[in-house]
């Protein structure tokens, strides 16, 4: 609230959905904005600015892809529901994936069905980064893939990403790139922490984050974005 009194506006980027993170931050969640599945949901003032549905060919390349390798299980998202498209065993649950009242599918969901998210669990972290490679040589021009923690990889439309949808965000407000700064720990953030005129990231964040952030601050685990967030009110006072 204090960065919004000084006209600074605060958005939200993140894998998760949009309804998600309205519940992450709810004492707040009509006050900042958003960049929700990577992009495919971007919400500023309150209006929906963009919304990007995957195509049902995709998909379906992306599940005949999947079940290629026994490793490999896919989980898509419209708005406020989870299809999985293997047993609930296969996946290994993390908060962002949103795999509590996930549904069991056989097949990809029908064309009415509208996805705006995907992400592949793999499950045998040894060589997930070995599976994100493979599966952008199969589908490259479709989707990037992104690994997300030691068992998933992101999934997003290879047009669409953290950047350009916080573009969308600064572009409805007039604001330019060297106005912007954007905090991350993980790949699905590096096109956005390219974009932006200040890239911070954490300490523990990844090494190739760490060689093009304009600073590096304390682990995420000390509350490092917080107290910078806390310094750049103080040169704002």
């Amino acid at each position: 609230m204090a960065l919004r009194e000084r006209g600074v506006h605060f958005v939200a980027s993140s894998g998760r959905r949009y309804d998600t993170l309205r519940w992450f931050f709810e004492p707040i969640a009509d006050k900042i904005d958003y960049v929700a599945s990577l992009g495919t949901q971007v919400y500023a003032d309150g209006r929906l600015l963009d919304r990007e549905v995957f195509s049902t060919l995709s998909v379906m390349r992306l599940f005949e892809t999947c079940t290629m390798f026994d490793c490999l299980h896919l989980a898509v998202y419209e708005d406020d529901a989870t299809y999985l498209i293997d047993d609930l065993s296969s996946y290994i649950s993390e908060l962002d994936k949103d795999l509590g009242s996930a549904i069991r599918v056989y097949d990809p969901p029908s064309p009415e069905v509208n996805i705006i998210k995907a992400a592949v669990c793999c499950d045998r972290p040894e060589l997930i980064t070995e599976m994100a490679y493979v599966l952008e040589r199969e589908l490259g021009e479709w989707f990037t893939f992104l690994p997300s923690g030691s068992r998933w990889i992101d999934v997003a439309p290879v047009h669409v990403n953290k950047a350009v949808g916080l573009s969308q965000v600064m572009r409805y407000y007039g604001v330019g790139t060297d106005e912007a700064m954007a905090f991350g720990d993980s790949m699905n953030d590096y096109s956005m922490l390219r974009f932006v005129g200040h890239p911070v990231v954490v300490e523990n964040a990844c090494h190739s984050l760490r060689q093009i952030a304009e600073r590096v601050i304390g682990p995420n685990t000390e509350h490092a974005v917080q107290r910078t967030l806390r310094e750049l009110l103080e040169g704002l006072s």
